[in-house]
């Protein structure tokens, strides 16, 4: 969930080309494999939610991230934490250590631009896969809590679903706290889907076949814009792809109690978080927050993935049952041995591979081009 303001795209495009390498067995790997992943059920809030020690390929991640010194991003104020030292920037770190190459991989180039927003116009990065088109499109939004994080930190995940599952992808930097309090990140959410139906043609894209993406706080507002677009009438989303989402307000479940000190997300930043973006503490049980109480009644197929060390894992889990109890075609899948912020750092670690290749696959199913 920490940010950085320094240009990581080189290495996240190496995430996203090692991610490139698998196939759809790699995925089978993971649902084939109990080390690999866990798949929830029924009544999975409070399963299978141990804290778990990091994996040999998550602990060195984690060592190069304590080493690079940065302060817990709760004791800061946001244009401070928005400064600090990222996972991301701990995977270059890594691969550097080991000698392996940062060049941008084959498959997708990409372009930054603005786009409308709800409110003016706002940053986006669209990625476009190598061939002629007309290809899906798929609206991601980044991580960060809804106050730090942008498209150059998540660039990996983003990158990853252009290249795995041949869609164009709409990254955006939404507006966030405490410069632009809630709803503005969501109304930003909502605006780039609009901009992305309506200009598919002009970038390649395939209006007909549109899905949403994010990570964290973005996979919460993956769900969330998928809401907002049945209640408007538009056009519904194919598939909503939602990591590790922010589905709740409530920082006392299992998982928070759990993984109450994890790193590279703990309860504290989350209450951070929240204080930096909502207006009032209220807000936390407003629906596009509390999603997990949310009317999730005719949402397209949505895919869930977690990580067993994280804080948001209730959520994750609650959020798929509740889906399920709405009628909603659900796959959830549980990564042991991992962190949050895993997805995306293919470079470096075997399950997220598996888990973006997950993901690429729901996609290309949902558009009728395999998976």
């Amino acid at each position: 969930m920490n940010n950085s303001t320094r240009c990581i795209a080189p290495l996240a495009l190496l995430l996203a080309a090692v991610a490139g390498c698998g196939s759809g067995d790699s995925n089978k790997a993971a649902t084939d494999t109990p080390a690999m992943a866990t798949t929830s059920t029924v009544g999975s809030e409070g399963a299978m939610q141990s804290s778990g020690a990091p994996d040999a390929q998550m602990q060195p991640v984690l060592d190069e991230l304590a080493a690079l010194g940065g302060k817990p991003i709760e004791t800061l104020t946001a244009a401070e934490a928005r400064k600090q030292p990222t996972p991301t920037d701990a995977v270059k770190a890594l691969l550097k250590k080991q000698g392996k190459p940062t060049t941008p991989p084959p498959g997708a180039t990409s372009v930054d631009r603005t786009i409308a927003g709800a409110a003016g116009p706002i940053p986006a990065r669209i990625y476009t896969p190598d061939g002629a088109g007309p290809f899906p499109v798929v609206v991601y939004y980044h991580g960060g809590g809804w106050v730090i994080g942008n498209k150059d930190v998540y660039d990996g995940g983003a990158r990853s679903f252009a290249i795995n599952a041949k869609a164009v992808v709409v990254s955006i930097d939404y507006r966030v706290g405490p410069e632009h309090k809630f709803p503005a990140a969501h109304d930003d959410a909502l605006a780039a889907y609009k901009w992305a139906m309506a200009n598919a043609a002009s970038i390649k894209g395939d209006p007909k076949k549109m899905a949403l993406a994010g990570e964290s706080a973005g996979g919460g507002l993956a769900v969330a814009t998928a809401i907002a677009i049945r209640d408007a009438k538009l056009q519904m989303p194919l598939a909503v792809i939602s990591v590790y989402p922010i589905a709740g307000g409530d920082t006392t479940t299992q998982s928070y109690t759990t993984n109450a000190n994890a790193k590279p997300l703990n309860r504290a930043m989350m209450t951070w978080f929240f204080r930096n973006y909502l207006n009032s503490d209220a807000e936390r049980m407003d629906p596009r927050i509390n999603l997990v109480a949310a009317d999730l009644k005719g949402l397209p197929p949505t895919t869930i993935i977690n990580a067993q060390i994280d804080p948001l894992l209730s959520d994750g889990l609650l959020l798929a049952d509740k889906l399920r109890a709405a009628g909603v075609s659900v796959q959830q899948k549980t990564y042991d041995g991992v962190t949050h912020e895993f997805f995306g750092m293919a470079a470096v670690h075997d399950k997220a591979k598996d888990a973006e290749m997950m993901a690429a696959d729901a996609l290309k199913k949902a558009f009728g081009s395999g998976g």
